[in-house]
């Protein structure tokens, strides 16, 4: 064989690599959502955004809740049995009002349970989905974070604010404009929550943490730990499937050239 041959079956090798890999790991994650439907017969579905690495150029692509995982999630729900509790893995910074909406709604309005897993957290829509469960179970260092609109770059609270710090007549228009669309979306989102909470809790209870929640108490990434949200009186477990554990090492971050965590595998008390 010609090293010509030679370099061109190892460049087309090289070629479907990324391609195999990637089915082997669609199949792996796959067989452990089954894996825990089997254990605790439920319908499991996963909502998990990683940063993903594109192809062989290597961009990062940074992934959160669109109307694409609405549409999907909000499929599956459809072709799940009314009486079939649903398990729902989420891994996400959060995204869209409107997908988060629609896919927390949907799962609100279900009769039988559902269990919304969170191994490590779900912030903002995120959140926002989780708080539409029967039961919401994290891990014990997960976290969940405010829900509060962000309009542009900005936090609605934030631009509201300004009206309360400057004269309107030293502001541009622009600045009003964002101020209106922000009064807009706390108010939307508020009542959005309150409804939301309103299926698990008193109307009571539901509208004063959707005004926590919701409208600019915490900066948008404060993490709210599960101990904190206990005392939000937010009932959450800790009891997290070993499943649901074994299902998020099937989506590791792309490895970087240097990593940024070093440590030893060894078990405590032991040494090689």
């Amino acid at each position: 064989m010609q090293i010509g041959s030679v370099l061109w079956i190892f460049f087309l090798v090289m070629m479907l690599q990324p391609v195999i890999s990637r089915r082997m790991l669609e199949y792996a994650r796959a067989q452990a959502l089954r894996n825990l439907e089997r254990s605790r017969g439920t319908r499991a579905i996963a909502l998990v955004h990683r940063q993903e690495t594109m192809n062989l150029l290597g961009f990062p692509i940074l992934r959160y809740i669109n109307v694409e995982d609405s549409e999907e999630i909000l499929r599956a729900i459809k072709l799940t049995d009314p009486k079939t509790p649903i398990d729902l893995i989420i891994h996400s910074p959060g995204g869209l009002v409107l997908a988060s909406l629609q896919i927390a709604h949907a799962l609100a309005n279900r009769k039988a349970p559902v269990t919304v897993f969170v191994p490590h957290f779900a912030m903002s829509g995120g959140t926002l989905i989780a708080l539409a469960a029967s039961q919401i179970v994290m891990d014990e260092n997960a976290v969940l974070g405010p829900v509060d609109p962000q309009i542009g770059e900005y936090p609605a609270a934030s631009i509201l604010r300004v009206l309360e710090r400057k004269n309107h007549d030293e502001m541009d228009d622009r600045t009003l404009i964002l101020a209106d669309v922000a009064e807009k979306a706390i108010r939307q989102l508020f009542l959005g929550v309150t409804a939301l909470l309103s299926k698990r809790m008193p109307e009571e209870n539901a509208k004063s943490l959707a005004e926590l929640l919701a409208t600019g108490h915490f900066t948008h990434d404060y993490p709210l730990t599960v101990e904190e949200l206990r005392r939000l009186e937010i009932p959450v477990s800790t009891e997290m499937p070993e499943e649901v554990t074994l299902f998020m090492r099937l989506f590791p971050q792309p490895k970087q050239l240097s990593p940024s965590v070093s440590y030893l595998p060894t078990l405590p008390g032991r040494h090689a």
